[in-house]
């Protein structure tokens, strides 16, 4: 288009938060499951106890960059992000680094959500299976397709399921909150179970506890990924440009914490055993280790304890976790044109 006709094309934060933070909300949806499967090494009871310190630490590490970033917003509202900061403060090849790194990140972003959504599709839709690499590039194909017809149109088409994902995850909160007060809350279908210590914990004794939290706020730090796109979409935005964008940071740094700490809650609460996918047998039913166990997600397992009796309930939560996580390579298809156009501007 013209450069005297984008002003059209610029966001509202009604549509700029869906489009630029679905990447950010949609890792609330697996960081609590990170959380829980590192912390499961030592044994149920230990993930129980911890789990609610490493939401803290990864909440506290939430706030301060979206601090730092609604700093960035107005300090640098170019859009470089990152990239701006790097190449102002620490030279050119800082910057070149920085934006390589995100260019590279973004890449990855699409693979990742594109890949995960599939899995968690498949789940339910068992035609899928054996499938899912022709279904993921199909998936591609489409959000390319989506996005060539411009950013404020695919972002209409995509705000909705963005905000049904946070309506379900609130809904999810609320009504566990409200179960819990009631004291008929059911407990989750892995509460049955115990989990068993990785062996290497008992060898390595408290140094391997150490690790195994730091390795924990690691994977739980997963709810931070996309925070940055937000910094990197500053043009994409309504004027006052810097102005709306910090409030979308905000706006998305709110939402993230709350589902957070509303998932992680809920998870203690029903008592969810989570144990490492790729380690299995430390799941023990009476003391006798369990095979053969398909293990829903956190949010799969709550939303069958939460809205027990509710299939609705369930199946709603299912097929929004699947959509936002397909969605979160939106953002990448916003922020890597815009990233791309500046480092051509600065040649």
């Amino acid at each position: 288009m013209r450069s005297d006709r984008l002003a059209e094309t610029l966001l509202p934060k009604r549509l700029a938060l869906p489009i630029f933070a679905s990447d950010a909300l949609s890792s609330v949806a697996y960081a609590p499951d990170e959380i829980l499967i590192t912390l499961g090494m030592a044994g149920g009871a230990f993930a129980a106890t911890h789990s609610w310190q490493i939401t803290a630490a990864v909440v506290f590490v939430m706030a301060v960059v979206v601090a730092s970033y609604r700093q960035n917003v107005h300090a640098y509202p170019s859009g470089g992000g990152d990239y701006e900061v790097a190449t102002v403060n620490l030279g050119p090849k800082a910057g070149l680094t920085v934006a390589s790194a995100l260019l590279v990140d973004y890449t990855l972003t699409v693979a990742v959500s594109v890949s995960s959504g599939i899995q968690n599709a498949a789940s339910s839709m068992q035609f899928l299976h054996g499938h899912e690499v022709e279904a993921a590039i199909v998936v591609v194909v489409l959000l390319t397709a989506m996005n060539l017809r411009g950013v404020r149109e695919s972002g209409s088409f995509f705000a909705v399921p963005v905000y049904l994902f946070m309506l379900g995850v609130i809904a999810l909160a609320v009504v566990g909150v409200y179960r819990k007060l009631a004291g008929d809350l059911p407990m989750a279908e892995s509460a049955k179970y115990t989990l068993a210590p990785q062996p290497e914990m008992d060898t390595l004794g408290q140094l391997a506890m150490l690790f195994l939290l730091l390795r924990a706020f690691s994977s739980g730090c997963a709810a931070l990924t996309g925070v940055e796109a937000i910094s990197n979409g500053v043009p994409a935005f309504r004027k006052p440009k810097s102005k709306n964008a910090a409030t979308t940071l905000l706006m998305m740094g709110l939402i993230s914490v709350t589902m957070l700490i509303s998932i992680v809650t809920l998870a203690r609460w029903t008592g969810i055993r989570m144990q490492d996918p790729d380690k299995p047998g430390h799941l023990l039913l009476n003391g006798v280790p369990v095979v053969n166990y398909q293990e829903d997600t956190v949010l799969g397992q709550l939303s069958k304890a939460v809205f027990a009796g509710f299939t609705p309930g369930m199946i709603y939560i299912s097929i929004v976790t699947g959509i936002i996580l397909v969605l979160a390579a939106n953002t990448a298809f916003n922020g890597f044109p815009v990233l791309a156009s500046i480092l051509a501007r600065d040649g």
